[in-house]
């Protein structure tokens, strides 16, 4: 039968959250209820606080989360209660066109649950990239529940749902980050600081940190960065390039999703060279560049979506790398919160004093 728990809702746009009582049905066939250890607090969820993403309000926020499978419906058999999963917000189908062509990280018709998660009163709530998991348990597509090693800490596993693994992707996924190369990442976030360790991991010889902040500019060198530019006092291009023999960065990645950014981006790479945009612009963004300059640059402009991962590959294998000691995702980590601190969380966001604010219940 339906249950009762504690979630956090937007209720309209630019409305403080609130944590409220949401109605959690059986699983459906093909869904899974999920009780959540752990979510972390993404700036996904504050755009669509602030009604960026659409406005199908209210939504039930929350979409980087790890926790314990509790039932399945029918016909799952990919995950089974107990299995300790993390939640992606992609469950691909297998059977589009881009699936059947052996890419289904590039996956045209994902699903989430069928079902609606409510208010007591009965009004059907929106899940944040149809997760919504700052709440005690979740109804998903059990496809979204990619199972890894239980030994790890919740709170660290539930980064790989969107920010850290959208930052490694990026890296070494979409911009194919190889050994000797030079990349310049910037904005210094979640995201940006997860493509540093990406970069690293894939053997780059040089990476430059951008961004305006010294703060983030210092967590940046922590995370393997081994150049960093203040663009708020220094011009990024000439610099990234100075860096560079005076050519630019083989791999520049956009982690702040501006058009001012994309343009440094754009000019900073070297001849031939690739862009990742990672991060994520706002509808009413607009970009102009030369188009002889896009023709004679040569080289790739690609989009990172979620890293361009596949989950049940690419989660389980940076979970072992993370034990291994080879990645520490737990630097991703700068406080655990309660659910009752999510706006909170949002205002230190906003600020600029945390990597990551995890929600752990």
């Amino acid at each position: 039968m339906p249950q009762h728990v504690q979630g956090v809702i937007a209720p309209g746009r630019n409305e403080p959250v609130r944590v409220e009582t949401i109605v959690i049905p059986d699983p459906g066939p093909g869904e899974a209820v999920v009780k959540i250890q752990a979510c972390g607090v993404c700036h996904t969820d504050l755009h669509y606080k602030q009604g960026a993403i659409n406005d199908e309000f209210p939504f039930l926020l929350g979409h980087e989360a790890a926790g314990i499978v509790e039932s399945v419906g029918e016909g799952v058999t990919d995950v089974t209660p107990g299995d300790f999963v993390i939640l992606n917000w992609r469950a691909v189908c297998g059977t589009c066109r881009a699936c059947l062509r052996g890419r289904p990280w590039y996956c045209f018709a994902t699903h989430n649950a069928k079902q609606k998660m409510t208010l007591l009163d009965g009004t059907e709530l929106s899940p944040a990239l149809g997760i919504g998991a700052f709440a005690e348990k979740t109804l998903v597509a059990a496809g979204q529940c990619t199972k890894v090693d239980p030994a790890v800490a919740p709170e660290v596993a539930g980064l790989l749902g969107c920010g850290v693994m959208a930052g490694i992707g990026a890296a070494i996924n979409t911009g194919n980050v190889g050994r000797g190369d030079t990349v310049a990442v910037i904005g210094c976030g979640g995201v940006g600081d997860a493509a540093i360790v990406g970069s690293r991991l894939a053997g780059a010889a040089k990476i430059i940190a951008v961004d305006i902040d010294d703060r983030k500019l210092e967590t940046a060198t922590a995370m393997g960065a081994t150049h960093t530019v203040n663009s708020r006092s220094t011009d990024a291009v000439e610099a990234i390039r100075e860096l560079t023999g005076g050519f630019g960065a083989d791999v520049v990645i956009e982690a702040v999703g501006r058009p001012e950014t994309y343009q440094q981006a754009f000019y900073a790479r070297d001849l031939a060279g690739t862009v990742v945009l990672v991060g994520v612009p706002n509808p009413e963004m607009k970009l102009e560049l030369p188009l002889i300059d896009v023709f004679g640059r040569g080289g790739a402009l690609k989009s990172s979506w979620y890293g361009d991962c596949l989950p049940s590959r690419d989660f389980p294998m940076l979970i072992d790398l993370h034990q291994q000691g080879r990645i520490d995702l737990a630097a991703f980590v700068t406080e655990t919160i309660g659910l009752g601190d999510v706006e909170k969380a949002f205002a230190r966001m906003h600020q600029g004093d945390v990597l990551r604010s995890v929600v752990v219940l």
